[in-house]
């Protein structure tokens, strides 16, 4: 569990400030909106996955190609860099709903579950593995690379965005969040080192050792692994696990054909109290071999080398509840429409895009990680072939890729909105050799 997952959140490019989509007012609470209200279709409304990987693919490792496999493994390892990462995300909107109040005020509310993993791959510890110490004479292995957080919860929000003029739109989403499984590993310390020794072949060293592991829904009084699904989806709405959080962002239209996007996500908490275990270790030991008596004089060797190391390496365990931060994310985005179309200007229910048929922009994602902010940059080009039906093509840089083109749509057919969206189309057809993959699909009633 301490190296399979951190939270981490998916950048969801191709749908942030599309036109007339009601979710992303979940990526803006700022955006415009030009529709009367919306309703969701339950369990359909939004429904997203993203898995992403740095440093190697799948295809990789299970490629048929008549290599044997721990060549494949040995490769991988080989190419890993130290800060090389995976992550996994995955919602479902389980409702969404909004009203227009005024000819300013827009309000929307639902709720959603969310998975959300993210691991640092510790590539120290793999070749530990695959090596052994022999053959890593005088490195230290650092257990800061133990680096890992992963979720499972549900989020009920309300939000409301203003016009509060021709110009300017802002808006804001408070978010009450329900945590069902956590596990996390983080801050770790400490290191492993392999010398030659003096009193015998091999001096083993742990330095400074300062761990911890963090865990709730898993186990139960009795230290039991206890999951199961019914209660993991029941414990994300109203659970014991509680936390709030805020959603900001706003819409500046610097003159008639563009405009300025911005937003923070996730600025916020959850409180674990619920099945909880945890784990520390701390301290440092000296290991140089064990000095066997032949004649059988110390028969207790084993014991006391365990007594030795327990004397040195405090190890312990609790059921405090700790609290965990939900991991920043920050868009911004410049839109530049184009393509004059429509002379309907006096149509206040027509937002100021809608008279154009085309648009081009770049968007800026991050979102803040123990290793640090982690970037993505996406360019757009966007076409309106009619008032019922939109599409926009992305090309997108990041730490997964330098070659992801992303296509999305949307359609209005009758009081249906209908959207999709898919990342790295030309790899769609051997996806297992690609590092990022993701889509978004979703089924709204709009009523103008």
């Amino acid at each position: 569990m301490l190296i399979t997952s951190k939270l981490a959140s998916q950048n969801k490019q191709i749908l942030f400030g599309f036109d007339n989509i009601p979710q992303t007012l979940l990526l803006n609470p700022g955006s415009e909106t030009n529709y009367n209200y919306h309703v969701g279709i339950p369990l359909l409304s939004g429904i997203s996955a993203q898995a992403s990987v740095t440093g190697f693919t799948i295809a990789d490792l299970f490629r048929a190609d008549n290599v044997d496999f721990n060549t494949k493994l040995d490769n991988v390892i080989n190419k890993l860099g130290n800060n090389d990462y995976m992550s996994v995300n995955a919602q479902v909107e389980v409702i969404n709903a909004g009203y227009k109040m005024n000819d300013k005020d827009y309000i929307s509310v639902g709720f959603y579950t969310e998975l959300d993993a993210f691991s640092l791959i510790p590539k120290d510890f793999l070749e530990l593995l695959r090596d052994g110490n022999a053959g890593n004479l005088n490195r230290a292995f650092l257990f800061s690379k133990i680096n890992g957080k992963a979720d499972v919860l549900g989020v009920l929000h309300a939000g409301i965005s203003r016009k509060f003029n021709e110009r300017f739109t802002a808006g804001a989403r408070l978010k009450i969040y329900s945590g069902s499984l956590n596990v996390m590993s983080n801050d770790n310390q400490g290191s492993l080192t392999t010398r030659l020794g003096t009193n015998g072949i091999y001096e083993h060293t742990l330095n400074n050792l300062d761990l911890a592991g963090y865990s709730s829904g898993f186990y139960n009084d009795s230290n039991e692994l206890d999951v199961e699904v019914a209660d993991v989806l029941g414990k994300t709405f109203f659970g014991p696990n509680l936390g709030l959080g805020i959603d900001i962002g706003f819409t500046y239209k610097i003159d008639e054909q563009t405009s300025l996007l911005a937003s923070l996500l996730d600025i916020g908490f959850v409180s674990y109290s619920d099945k909880l275990r945890n784990g520390t270790v701390n301290g440092s030991y000296v290991f140089s071999g064990l000095e066997f008596q032949y004649d059988g004089s110390n028969p207790n060797y084993w014991q006391d080398l365990n007594d030795d190391i327990n004397a040195n390496i405090l190890r312990s365990e609790n059921k405090e509840s700790y609290t965990v931060m939900r991991p920043v994310k920050f868009n911004a985005a410049l839109h530049h429409y184009f393509g004059r179309s429509r002379r309907e200007e006096s149509c206040s229910d027509i937002s100021y895009h809608s008279y154009y048929d085309n648009a081009v922009g770049a968007q800026l994602f991050s979102v803040v990680r123990p290793i640090g902010p982690q970037f993505a940059f996406t360019g757009f080009y966007q076409r309106k072939f009619s008032e019922k039906f939109s599409t926009r093509v992305t090309y997108t840089v990041d730490d997964f890729s330098y070659t992801n083109f992303g296509i999305g749509f949307s359609a209005h057919i009758w009081k249906v909105n209908l959207y999709g969206a898919v990342d790295n189309v030309f790899n769609l057809s051997d996806i297992a050799d690609a590092n990022n993959a993701s889509f978004q699909f979703g089924i709204n009633m709009l009523f103008k």
